[in-house]
C-alpha cells in the first residue's frame, strides 16, 4: 500500500474487489483528525455498509504514524466556550461506536504509532495487526481529560480491568510488544511484512458468510457490554439455518471447494 500523498486531506476511501481500505491523510501531523473528519468518516462508514459488494474494511494511516488522535485545539476551544454545544469528545465518540457497530469485519492496519483518541478507533476495529515499531499512549490524566465512558468500556472489555486502569491512569507509553502482550495488538510484523499479514486476513474475512459474520459480531459487542439482544440472537440464528448461506456453506464443504457467497 502506497504512504505517500501529494497533499493532506481528509479521510481517503480505496475500494478494490470486496476490500474497502481507509486511510487517515494529514501526514505531516502524524494524521491527526480534524473536525470535519469525523462526519466524512460517518459518510464513509454508511457508504461501506450499503455496499454488498463490501465484505471487509481495513482502516489505516498515510506515513509513519496510523494517527496522533482528535485535534486538541478543538478540545480547548470546547473547554473554555460558555455554550453547551456538543463536545469534541461526543462527536468523537459517535464515529468511534458506528466504527465498532460497523457491520462488515474491520481490521486496523497499525502503520505507527497511535496516539490519544486514535487509540480507541483502533480499539473499535475487530482486529489491529501492527508493525513491531509501533507505539501507543493515552494522555487522558496528563491532559485533565475525563474519558468518554464507551471508550473506556472498550477498553476494559477488550483489554482487561488491570490493562485499562495501567493505560488510563499511569498515562504511560507503550512498545509495540507490550501492545501485543496485552492484547491491543492481534498480531505485531514488521514493515516489510504487514501488507502481506493485514491481506491474509482480510481474504479470510471477505471469503467468509458476511450475514453469519454480521450477526455474529453484533452478538459478540452485545455480550462484551453487558447488553445481549437476546431475542434478536435468537432470530438470527434460526434464520441463518435457514438461510442461502448455509445452503451454500453446506454444499462448498461437500464438494471440497471454497463457498461463494
Amino acid at each position: 500500500m502506497a504512504d505517500a500523498a501529494d497533499t493532506a486531506s481528509g479521510p481517503v476511501l480505496e475500494i478494490a474487489g470486496a476490500r474497502a481500505t481507509i486511510r487517515l491523510n494529514r501526514p505531516k501531523h502524524l494524521n491527526r483528525l480534524q473536525a470535519e473528519d469525523l462526519g466524512e468518516l460517518l459518510t464513509l462508514f454508511d457508504r461501506i455498509e450499503a455496499d454488498p459488494a463490501i465484505r471487509v474494511l481495513v482502516l489505516t494511516g498515510t506515513g509513519r504514524a496510523f494517527s496522533a488522535g482528535y485535534d486538541l485545539n478543538s478540545v480547548a476551544e470546547r473547554a473554555v466556550s460558555a455554550s453547551e454545544q456538543q463536545s469534541a469528545g461526543s462527536a468523537f465518540e459517535v464515529v468511534v461506536n458506528r466504527l465498532e457497530d460497523l457491520s462488515v469485519p474491520t481490521i486496523c492496519r497499525l502503520n505507527g504509532g497511535v496516539y490519544g483518541g486514535s487509540t480507541d478507533l483502533a480499539l473499535a476495529c475487530d482486529f489491529r495487526i501492527g508493525v513491531d515499531t509501533a507505539e501507543m499512549f493515552m494522555p487522558a490524566a496528563r491532559l485533565g481529560l475525563h474519558y468518554y465512558k464507551s471508550g473506556i468500556q472498550r477498553y476494559v472489555t477488550r483489554l482487561g480491568v488491570d490493562n485499562a486502569r495501567m493505560l488510563f491512569l499511569t498515562a504511560q507509553k507503550i512498545s509495540a510488544p507490550e501492545m501485543l502482550r496485552i492484547g491491543y495488538l492481534t498480531a505485531m510484523v514488521s514493515l516489510d511484512l504487514l501488507d502481506e499479514e493485514v491481506d491474509k486476513l482480510a481474504t479470510i474475512l471477505a471469503g467468509n458468510a458476511p450475514k453469519a459474520m454480521a450477526g455474529m459480531k453484533r452478538a459478540i459487542n452485545e455480550f462484551a457490554r453487558g447488553a445481549l439482544d437476546e431475542a434478536a440472537a435468537d432470530a438470527r440464528h434460526r434464520d441463518s439455518m435457514r438461510g442461502d448461506e448455509i445452503k451454500e456453506g453446506i454444499k462448498a464443504f461437500a464438494e471440497k471447494r471454497a463457498p461463494r457467497f
